[in-house]
């Protein structure tokens, strides 16, 4: 008996017309050429779509915060329906001018409350959580973070996110160059 052989369908026609109806659904990209990002009354980040129209109380949020810190950010908007709506995706923040820049990652702090760790001061462990007391540029911090793989993620070559119960981040930019002291007793709990 013989096998039969797979039968082979041909690969999709993609016509212009699809192509447009697929870039139409999907995120619109935000640019210098497109976009102004600018402060505007009371302080609240405004931006302009080029063919759209101005939005008032805009608010960045990153689609990879730990891994792409400058790309893909999303400029989203509440609507009069009280929704979050999105305005569009910014691919990398580092092509628009320093004054966007300044912007944007200011209402990226706003959204995401994150500091850098320069010591750990002690971490207890008990009922599955990390208890941490740690030195940020802030002053003494105090965190609780669930004792599991997600929530300390790789930053960088050598540093570690870690993820607070409340998804705020601390930040050590190289576990390397953390005191001694301090690297065994992070080690002793986040060892991957």
């Amino acid at each position: 008996m013989s096998e039969k052989e797979p039968s082979q369908t041909p690969p999709p026609v993609v016509t212009r017309e699809t192509m447009a109806r697929l870039s139409a659904t999907g995120p619109r990209r935000l640019t210098p050429a497109n976009c102004q990002i600018f402060e505007g009354t009371y302080s609240l980040l405004h931006c302009t779509v080029m063919g759209d129209q101005i939005y008032r109380g805009v608010f960045a949020s990153l689609a990879f915060p730990v891994s792409q810190p400058d790309r893909f950010i999303c400029l989203r908007y509440h609507g009069s329906d009280g929704k979050n709506k999105e305005i569009g995706l910014i691919e990398d923040l580092n092509v628009f001018d320093a004054a966007a820049q300044g912007l944007i990652r200011e209402s990226l702090a706003k959204h995401y409350y994150e500091q850098r760790i320069k010591r750990i001061v002690k971490i207890t462990f008990k009922f599955g959580l990390l208890f941490f007391e740690v030195e940020t540029e802030r002053g003494r911090e105090q965190f609780t973070m669930a004792w599991q793989v997600d929530r300390a993620q790789d930053y960088g070559e050598g540093g570690k996110v870690l993820l607070d119960t409340f998804e705020n981040r601390f930040i050590i930019p190289d576990v390397r160059e953390l005191p001694a002291r301090d690297r065994v007793r992070l080690q002793r709990f986040i060892y991957w």
